[in-house]
């Protein structure tokens, strides 16, 4: 299948991913203008009161820490075509030896999200983000329970954490952007797939930002096979700029799976594995 941003292309094999952004970028470019041509983009709201929910400069948890010393011994890597099946414990695999790629991207400008528009199927698309201070939520997290992703269904599983299988997941976590009910933001994930797959990267990023106030490139790329409507998985990819990727540095796919459970990747159907 053939992978289209903006005017280049990735041959990802028998892989579709929905990823139709289109970036321009300027040194010159302004945020504050030209709203019609660059819809996708959201401003930071300036607050002249104190926000409701104070940020605060902090050391990195232990647990980020552990979790980013564990990345960096990792000795298997994989690119996009071959990446193996789930194997029941394992929640992700590094790509590219864990070098991020943002080359087509360029310089992006502070306070920079893009998230791409729906395909006909519902399904959401590549998002980019220049995550900072800046870009962190200001108001405790809203409701998000009327946002029905790509092959959501309501269905609980006993051996599941929580019961649910399924989470409306962030591309860009809630911590990490703020937003709320965008539906260009969020997919069907399992719980496994959002709580142990992606949340340790999303701490170890903003433990960084927090600690350094220091910025973040960051990607996230979802990956649907042919015409389903749950993806098989995510390309999580981010660099620290202003150490150019000293604090922060990770290309990985992540597994959109649970353990125990068999999903119908088409409609989102699952049931306990034999």
């Amino acid at each position: 299948m053939l992978l289209v941003l903006g005017v280049f292309a990735y041959n990802y094999s028998d892989y579709a991913v929905n990823a139709k952004v289109q970036v321009k970028n300027s040194s010159k470019c302004k945020l504050s203008s030209e709203k019609s041509k660059r819809k996708n983009i959201r401003k930071v709201k300036s607050y002249k009161k104190t926000p409701k929910v104070k940020r605060v400069t902090r050391k990195p948890s232990k647990s980020s820490e552990k979790f980013k010393e564990e990345l960096k011994k990792t000795k298997l890597f994989y690119d996009i075509k071959s990446i193996p099946e789930f194997d029941g414990n394992t929640p992700f695999v590094v790509l590219n030896n864990n070098i991020p790629d943002f080359s087509k991207e360029g310089k992006l400008p502070n306070r920079y999200e893009v998230y791409s528009e729906l395909d006909s199927k519902n399904r959401v698309g590549e998002a980019v983000a220049l995550l900072g201070l800046d870009t962190m939520p200001t108001e405790k997290r809203g409701k998000i329970g009327m946002v029905k992703p790509s092959g959501w269904q309501t269905i609980k599983f006993d051996i599941v954490d929580g019961r649910y299988l399924y989470n409306r997941s962030h591309l860009i976590g809630f911590q990490l952007a703020g937003e709320n009910a965008n539906k260009k933001n969020l997919m069907t994930g399992t719980r496994y797939f959002n709580v142990t797959g992606m949340l340790p990267f999303e701490n170890m990023v903003a433990d960084y930002i927090k600690e350094t106030k220091n910025h973040v490139m960051y990607k996230i790329t979802p990956i649907f096979k042919d015409n389903e409507l749950v993806a098989r998985g995510i390309i999580m990819q981010a660099k620290s700029v202003e150490d150019n990727g000293e604090g922060i540095s990770f290309n990985v796919y992540v597994y959109n799976n649970q353990p125990g459970i068999t999903i119908d990747y088409k409609t989102g159907k699952a049931v306990l594995s034999k």
